[in-house]
């Protein structure tokens, strides 16, 4: 039985040899363009660069937008120069807190005070006469008798109220000029303001001391 020849028709021709396969593979990758991992570098460049800006804009607004406040660009708002405004308080408004605080107790919301222990303050020739007697009086308190309107009173003892060594209010002076201010121009009293520096002056001069009495005062 003879061989098939490989000239044979019957036979399927192979397409290529190996050997030309494997030159043909590296022909190929020879010539393959290196791609670094398919990165293009201009996404990249356009990633970094938007990102960059990001931040700078993050920056930029935290710096300078007046920490958001509406009022920093507010075109309508009257020109300031930045500095606190210390709000004034009506010493009226001061005098009436401090007094219903401290001295209603014994004084009254009347200021008619208690017959023969607390003296009245409405019409008190005390409460509108001289301003620094009635400075020291609520500043370092009175004791013993005194005599109102007439009348006697010696009943319990004045309290310092002032920031006066053993003092248990220690109000300000500002606080003790609204009260005496409050005093001198309700219930039919009409007497002028006592300011702050004026009870600053008084207790500069008396320092730190016991009570006063009437008599003491009255000198």
């Amino acid at each position: 039985m003879s061989t098939p020849s490989n000239q044979d028709p019957r036979l399927d021709q192979a397409a290529a040899s190996d050997e030309s396969l494997l030159a043909s593979h590296e022909k190929l990758l020879g010539t393959q363009p290196d791609e670094k991992a398919r990165y293009k570098l201009v996404p990249l460049t356009l990633l970094f660069f938007f990102s960059g800006l990001i931040f700078f804009a993050g920056t930029y607004l935290n710096r300078y937008s007046g920490l958001f406040d509406p009022h920093i660009y507010n075109e309508n708002s009257l020109p300031t120069t930045g500095a606190a405004v210390a709000v004034k308080i009506d010493p009226l408004v001061l005098g009436k807190k401090q007094y219903e605080a401290v001295c209603i107790t014994c004084h009254q919301a009347t200021g008619l005070g208690q017959p023969g222990v607390f003296p009245p303050l409405a019409g008190s020739e005390w409460v509108n006469g001289s301003d620094d007697r009635l400075i020291r009086v609520v500043v370092y308190g009175l004791q013993g008798p005194i005599k109102v309107m007439g009348v006697d009173y010696n009943g319990a003892a004045m309290p310092a109220i002032g920031k006066v060594a053993g003092s248990g209010f220690n109000l300000s002076d500002e606080k003790i000029a609204a009260v005496l201010t409050y005093i001198r121009q309700q219930w039919g009293n009409s007497t002028a303001a006592i300011t702050t520096e004026q009870v600053a002056a008084v207790r500069s001069k008396d320092g730190d001391r016991k009570a006063y009495t009437a008599a003491e005062l009255l000198k």
